[in-house]
């Protein structure tokens, strides 16, 4: 006789398929463009919306009267199953039309979508329907705003990695973690924010050079900082400093923390950017490599004339610190400690509360700044000093959830990279493609420069639990991953 499921269980079950449900309708506007459009994906949009959304409803409604006050512990296991499930059911597509991948590259890729990573296992980008395109875009689009509500309104509430730092160092927009009273109300004020920057961008792109589509489809892959592009050569494509010098300045809007352009919005202001500690250190970041790179790759003799090298060397650090991947020559066969310094910005990442990736620039700087402490007091035994952020004293328990977030994030980098040598991928590779995918950064160095098709099975599902891991803020994964977690 089975046993009737708990009230916990029942609203679990409604939630579960709710998402469900849910994710298959994200495939309904390109089925409508498809049939539009007159192209043969019209069937796999449909089969893709259809199947999952049914499904979804047949695990929702029996449960749908459900009702139980879920606990601090369920909100590890709903976020975590929410994206895990929103990635294997927005693969279909890849998997039912073109480009027909197998279901490993096909939940890498929608993975890499809905995480803002940008990686592909895609070649030949230009050659598909433009109603899958669009899909790869829409992805990013909802994956970024999924993001930034995920960093405001929801990881604070789960106390993990420090994300509580906002109260700790904002001046104003976060100061309570909220934009406003009811996280409902802070998700469409973010929801706003966003639209209008994603339709802003596309504006400009049009204006700037691009066709409308590609606009539309690039303005939702750089507001959300993913990478996603309609052509192998991305931005190469057009060769036009126009088009990547309004993608620098989207990309970083997109890289900075979106209560700071809720509040530009709601008080007509500006000056809150400049006060702000981790968004200065952000563009000090941007200034200073920027400057590295453009020398190295000058004096490498990669661009002969020095503006040709900054050009470039902006571009691809205002891309690679805020982990969109976007590149125009590609950064690969860049002289000297260019490749490994761009791979490296973007384990800082962009800003706390942004569609970026990384460990982001305030925790980067909380740890130095504890750093430091550290080596104050071993001068200074009995002497006593503050960790500030902003010109505000950071808690001491703030300072360890950093430090412990940070540890992980490092720990579980090294072990995944260790698993891909193991697995019979060169150390260059196996480095990189870690790196490129749990700071959700896209591109990365030797074989997987370009893409990440030639990885086997088993070494691209290690980079999709990667690409999960990192946007969730490791915590929230990991966690569940502990007996303790499962234990009453």
């Amino acid at each position: 006789m089975r046993l009737p499921l708990s009230e916990r269980a029942r609203t679990l079950q409604r939630i579960f398929g709710a998402i469900v449900a849910l994710s298959g309708l994200v495939a309904l506007p390109s089925a409508l463009l498809a049939w539009w459009w007159g192209e043969p994906t019209v069937l796999a949009f449909a089969e893709s919306f259809l199947l999952p959304f049914v499904a979804g409803l047949l695990l929702w409604y029996p449960v749908r009267q459900a009702r139980y006050e879920l606990r601090l512990r369920d909100g590890f296991l709903v976020v975590s199953a929410a994206w895990i499930i929103a990635c294997l059911v927005t693969a279909l597509p890849f998997v039912l039309g073109p480009p027909n991948l197998s279901f490993t590259d096909a939940v890498f890729e929608s993975t890499s979508g809905l995480t803002t990573t940008g990686a592909t296992v895609i070649v030949g980008l230009e050659y598909l329907p433009r109603s899958v395109l669009f899909y790869r875009a829409s992805l990013h689009y909802l994956g970024g705003m999924g993001i930034v509500i995920l960093a405001v309104a929801i990881l604070p509430m789960l106390r993990i990695g420090g994300m509580q730092l906002f109260r700790a160092e904002s001046t104003g927009p976060q100061k309570d973690s909220k934009l406003t009273p009811r996280i409902a109300d802070t998700a469409k004020a973010l929801w706003l924010v966003y639209s209008v920057l994603v339709l802003i961008c596309a504006l400009a792109y049009w204006v700037g050079g691009m066709g409308l589509f590609d606009a539309i489809t690039h303005a939702m892959s750089t507001v959300s900082t993913g990478g996603f592009a309609n052509y192998d050569a991305s931005f190469g494509h057009w060769d036009s400093p126009l088009i990547e010098s309004i993608a620098i300045v989207f990309m970083l809007l997109g890289g900075l923390n979106f209560g700071l352009h809720w509040y530009a919005w709601r008080r007509a202001t500006l000056g809150h950017y400049r006060a702000d500690a981790e968004a200065r250190l952000f563009l000090g970041i941007i200034a200073v490599a920027t400057v590295v790179v453009t020398v190295s790759i000058w004096q490498g003799g990669r661009f002969e004339a020095p503006l040709e090298a900054l050009r470039h060397s902006v571009f691809q650090v205002v891309s690679n610190l805020t982990t969109s991947g976007f590149v125009t020559t590609g950064f690969v066969d860049w002289p000297g400690l260019a490749p490994l310094l761009l791979v490296m910005l973007a384990f800082v990442g962009g800003c706390a509360g942004s569609t970026s990736g990384g460990m982001k620039v305030a925790r980067v700087q909380m740890v130095v700044r504890q750093g430091f402490r550290e080596l104050k007091q071993l001068v200074h035994p009995k002497g006593q000093f503050l960790v500030k952020v902003g010109g505000k004293r950071v808690s001491e328990s703030v300072v360890i959830a950093v430090a412990g977030f940070c540890a992980l994030y490092l720990l579980s980098f090294v072990a995944m990279t260790l698993v891909l040598v193991a697995d019979g991928v060169d150390i260059v590779t196996a480095f990189s493609a870690v790196a490129a995918s749990i700071n959700n950064l896209g591109p990365g160095l030797g074989a997987v420069a370009a893409h990440f098709r030639d990885l086997s099975d088993f070494s691209t599902w290690v980079c999709s639990f990667a690409m999960v891991l990192g946007r969730l803020e490791v915590f929230t994964l990991l966690v569940l991953l502990t007996p303790q977690f499962w234990r009453d």
